[in-house]
């Protein structure tokens, strides 16, 4: 998935279907919201608490990429170039945690 495309993506549906961004802390309200629907899910299906029924045609993947469209959304509205941003993340990533999870023996 390239970032700066699904930005750029993203960007054009909300000006030709979205009418305008919701504000900012809508949008976070709105990421909240969508984080807890994947939790839910993740909780139920693969943690410790039985699933409802009307849980169990919940679609992971769908809730997965509402949570991505609501994060473009914000860098969008924020300036933020997620693509840069995420590389960045990465590189820093790598280089301070290489041999962290490497060496730990939790994860043997």
């Amino acid at each position: 998935m390239d970032l700066k495309s699904s930005q750029l993506q993203v960007d054009t549906w909300i000006k030709e279907h979205g009418v305008r961004y919701f504000n900012e802390l809508t949008n976070m309200a709105q990421l909240t919201e969508e984080v807890g629907e994947v939790a839910r899910i993740i909780a139920r299906r693969y943690g410790e608490q039985s699933e409802k029924e009307s849980d169990k045609n919940k679609d992971l993947g769908e809730e997965l990429a509402d949570v991505v469209f609501v994060v473009l959304c914000l860098a969008n509205q924020t300036g933020i170039d997620l693509q840069a941003a995420f590389d960045k993340k990465m590189d820093l990533k790598t280089n301070r945690d290489h041999d962290r999870h490497q060496n730990n023996e939790k994860l043997k």
